[in-house]
């Protein structure tokens, strides 16, 4: 079967029998559609009268949420690489006695979606093979009175997975949870004209977007939306994996402005953890989940002392993970999916001609106490050659060494021990909180260390090594980015950072503290990463990082190779 980028799955079934058919339709779906798929509920549309299907509206119900919950949790289940998106447009308490859909409906206008559909599925039952011409054209009519699709849009009928899981039914084989799944209480929703959600929003998964199509369906003018920033993400875990501001409010928009085009949004970003919910007098309800209740509450008290009537808190269940591992939580949430980040491809390596292929160099850095020495010690155990440079550093200090008399020349012979050697305890002191003499240091000693590290490369390829690991606190701040093929960088918290330093080197806090402002911070270092690692956790988990950063890194080189091979 053809794969398709875009898809949308117009899913005909009643909404009491859905629960059911959920996860064996998505799962059919994901074979025809790689990338984004919409999903649009129209229960009872009969596809099968030749005629123009009329569009269906459903009433917002209680249960609504419910099924969109369970959509979305199947999905990160069974399709976790699909962008799933509710459509929500036909979703309302009266359809009108006009035209069906009026300018947000269906029909007349067809909705323009932020991706064009180049094929659409659906559930839809054959009464016998002879319909599916009939029925793939019609259903190709009425996407095309619906959407605005690309094209060539092609029609998938899915009702064969349906015949199977019929097959299951009458042999008893679905769950009982399942069954209770199908009970569905018609009781009206409550329905708000103005709503607010706050959250980070980062790597837009399940979870939030069960939070938004929610949170859509609860409002009827406007949505507002807090959007964490600056002080609210310092205490996230691996924040510096955090998408930037302006790219997670684009991506909410988008999504937004697909799932239910009528509403008025409002995005705005959060410094503290209120923001204009404590002081917009037009808003009515907050939506929560059961961990950001007490935030919730936290809202109406400040509201109370503003003199503004309190919000309805409408508390939302958690999707569950079922891919979390021990270090994760539970639940499907942002955190899980950055630290799914470590050890992958962030950005593509630069080409770098003037490299040789062989050793593959990776320059390892991180900020003191990250950890990049024992990951170091990792990627040898597996066969990488490991070059020390701060040990090179020391080399260049050597007598006799280029660098030495230039570091004596420069900074004077006070700075000599009485065997000659550098005292570089008295040399730190010289430069130390001196941009200018600092830099005068550096210029003399990084070229120097280079050329060691340059050096020691050559050997470790003429040993026939094929991976080579430049472990260099400095190589981003000396500009050493051109000797090595890809920059991996060792993140931990700036707080975890000087509890290591302190430990492991005996220095004061403060001295630690100074120590990592000298330093480019994690999120410098970031911006400039090829691949990420965290030490943070147990070695075990450190060593599973390692272990499929390595295996990627295989897969890349053996690529480049073939690469080379084959004709240009």
């Amino acid at each position: 079967m053809s794969m398709f980028s875009t898809g949308i799955l117009v899913l005909t079934s009643p909404l009491h029998t859905l629960p059911l058919r959920i996860a064996p339709v998505l799962s059919s779906a994901a074979q025809v559609v790689e990338r984004t798929l919409y999903v649009h509920l129209h229960p009872g549309l009969n596809l099968s009268s030749g005629g123009q299907p009329r569009p269906v509206f459903i009433p917002p119900v209680v249960d609504l949420s419910s099924l969109i919950t369970r959509l979305y949790s199947n999905a990160a289940d069974i399709c976790g690489h699909l962008d799933i998106r509710v459509l929500l447009t036909n979703v309302r308490s009266q359809a009108g006695s006009s035209s069906p859909g009026g300018s947000s409906g269906p029909f007349p206008t067809p909705q323009i979606l932020s991706q064009s559909p180049e094929v659409v599925l659906t559930d839809f039952p054959l009464q016998d093979p002879g319909q599916s011409l009939l029925v793939s054209q019609c259903l190709q009519k009425y996407a095309g009175h619906c959407y605005v699709c690309n094209p060539g849009l092609a029609s998938v009928l899915l009702h064969p997975e349906l015949q199977k899981l019929q097959k299951k039914e009458e042999m008893g084989q679905v769950e009982e949870e399942g069954q209770k799944g199908c009970e569905m209480k018609l009781e009206p929703m409550e329905i708000y004209s103005d709503v607010v959600v706050g959250g980070t929003f980062d790597r837009l998964h399940g979870a939030h977007k069960t939070l938004l199509n929610i949170s859509c369906l609860l409002a009827n003018r406007r949505f507002l939306i807090g959007v964490c920033d600056q002080e609210l993400l310092k205490k996230k875990v691996l924040k510096e994996l955090i998408e930037p501001y302006t790219l997670r409010v684009q991506r909410l928009r988008e999504f937004l402005l697909d799932v239910k085009p009528s509403l008025q949004y409002e995005i705005v970003p959060l410094s503290d953890p209120f923001g204009p919910s404590v002081v917009d007098i037009k808003l009515q309800c907050i939506i929560v989940s059961e961990e950001t209740r007490k935030g919730g509450e936290a809202v109406n008290r400040k509201r109370l002392e503003n003199g503004l009537p309190g919000l309805v808190l409408h508390e939302i269940q958690l999707l569950k993970d079922a891919h979390h591992t021990e270090t994760e939580e539970e639940k499907i949430s942002s955190s899980s999916l950055r630290s799914r980040l470590l050890g992958t491809l962030l950005r593509a390596p630069k080409d770098m001609p003037h490299l040789p292929a062989v050793p593959y160099v990776i320059g390892l850095t991180g900020v003191s106490g990250s950890g990049k020495s024992s990951i170091a010690r990792r990627m040898e155990a597996l066969g990488a050659a490991c070059i020390d440079s701060d040990q090179l550093g020391h080399e260049t200090y050597r007598p006799g060494a280029r660098a030495y008399h230039r570091v004596v020349e420069e900074f004077g012979t006070d700075v000599l021990n009485e065997d000659k050697t550098i005292n570089r305890r008295m040399l730190g002191r010289k430069v130390f909180g001196n941009k200018d003499r600092l830099k005068a240091l550096t210029d003399i000693v990084w070229p120097e260390i280079a050329l060691l590290v340059k050096d020691r490369i050559q050997e470790a390829g003429d040993q026939g090594k094929r991976v080579c690991v430049v472990d260099a606190a400095v190589l981003l701040e000396a500009g050493w980015t051109d000797i090595v093929h890809e920059v991996w960088v060792a993140v931990i918290p700036v707080e975890e950072a000087v509890l290591r330093i302190t430990e492991r080197d005996g220095l004061p806090k403060e001295d630690a503290e100074r120590r990592l402002e000298s330093q480019w911070s994690n999120a410098q270092q970031v911006e400039q990463a090829n691949v990420v690692l965290c030490t943070l956790w147990e070695p075990e988990v450190t060593q599973r990082q390692v272990q499929k950063a390595w295996n990627l890194l295989q897969e890349r080189i053996l690529q480049r190779q073939e690469e080379a091979k084959s004709p240009s």
